[in-house]
């Protein structure tokens, strides 16, 4: 306790201790505030591979794509859906918008519907917006939901409800409380 007591007078005195802290503590606000703007500018956008033959979606038919009761396109391609891996922030999303689902609960759904033949694999898991994109550039029929901000040239978003992403109303905006942003 006397160890404490010293500390405190001595920061006190100098002063160094209080305003370092204060400092610091303003700082990381403002880092934190930056990155929770700087995220909700961006929506999620539902891409697809060029090849795709549709461009709009109702969230109906979206959600039956995503929990697997739709498996081919408009056209009779397959689809093939790529998922970020959990704690990604557009897994999240998905989880509460689209599915209404725990992070258990999504992984129970899926090995359900496989082991029950409903479906030949569940969704592929990928670890980055970046590596998504390149899957679907290159897998026919393929669809994933990705941060508007990491699309690149090439590939189609699609619309949901007549929506794009930083539409008034589009349906996988960010919006908080989704994880930190």
């Amino acid at each position: 306790m006397d160890s404490l007591r010293k500390y405190h007078s001595r920061s006190s005195r100098s002063g160094i201790g209080v305003r370092t802290s204060t400092r610091t503590v303003t700082i990381l606000c403002a880092v934190v505030l930056l990155s929770v703007t700087a995220a909700q500018a961006a929506s999620i956008a539902v891409v697809v591979h060029p090849s795709v033959e549709v461009d709009d979606l109702t969230f109906a038919e979206f959600r039956k794509i995503i929990l697997g009761n739709r498996q081919f396109w408009t056209g009779g391609k397959r689809i093939t859906l790529i998922v970020r891996a959990p704690v990604a922030d557009e897994r999240t999303v998905l989880l509460e918008r689209v599915y209404k689902m725990s992070e258990a609960q999504y992984r129970q759904y899926w090995v359900a519907k496989v082991f029950r033949a409903e479906i030949a694999s569940g969704p592929r898991v990928v670890l980055s917006n970046e590596e998504a994109v390149d899957l679907v550039g290159v897998i026919d029929g393929a669809i994933a939901i990705v941060s508007s901000e990491d699309v690149p040239e090439g590939l189609k978003i699609l619309k949901i409800d007549g929506l794009l992403p930083g539409d008034p109303g589009y349906p996988l905006d960010w919006q908080a409380p989704v994880g930190l942003r």
